[in-house]
């Protein structure tokens, strides 16, 4: 889907499909050199980060494992509940291992926060975190995140793994939503 496909719906483009691939190949550079040598359990965090992990997996020149889990915070809206779920759990174990947490975006933080504490207690080498997309204005928690694709403001976005009610995950853009969409 392009943006033509859902002109009604959208506010105005973010990032095109041509910036978004710049700047996951320059994200894939900098893990590259941070992990030379090592390998890597990319942890993605389903369903927004699939097209984030394909991506930097793909532009990575080194071999990485894969895992995923879903932990749900959001209902049907467009804020975070603030209840973390784990509705699916990873079948890696992470004693000793560099776990690379992926994420589409982040928004309060709190949830991401959960997880890395979950994650931290089972035992890896080292845990960090990526995330294509960070609102700055909207974190509610501190939160160590070494690679970050773009900070944007605390808009509703779509495309690119982005839903609103599971749709508009497919766009090869990430836009904002029109707010006649979801008011």
């Amino acid at each position: 889907m392009d943006s033509s496909d859902v002109k009604d719906d959208l506010q105005h483009v973010l990032y095109t499909k041509e910036q978004i691939d710049t700047r996951i190949a320059e994200l894939a550079a900098e893990i590259d050199r941070d992990y030379a040598g090592r390998d890597i359990l990319l942890v993605g965090v389903l369903k927004g980060a699939v097209m984030v992990v394909a991506d930097i997996a793909r532009a990575l020149h080194s071999h990485v494992a894969m895992d995923w889990m879903a932990v749900s915070s959001y209902g049907s809206g467009t804020q975070s509940s603030g209840v973390v779920r784990i509705l699916k759990d990873l079948d890696t174990d992470l004693i000793d291992k560099h776990v690379l947490i992926v994420e589409d975006i982040i928004d309060s933080g709190l949830t991401l926060s959960w997880l890395r504490s979950n994650l931290a207690s089972r035992g890896p080498a080292s845990i960090e975190i990526c995330t294509l997309l960070r609102k700055p204005d909207a974190a509610k928690v501190e939160l160590p995140v070494k690679y970050v694709g773009y900070d944007i403001p605390n808009e509703f976005v779509i495309g690119y793994g982005l839903d609103f009610a599971e749709k508009y995950r497919n766009l090869d853009f990430i836009g904002t939503l029109a707010p006649h969409v979801y008011e």
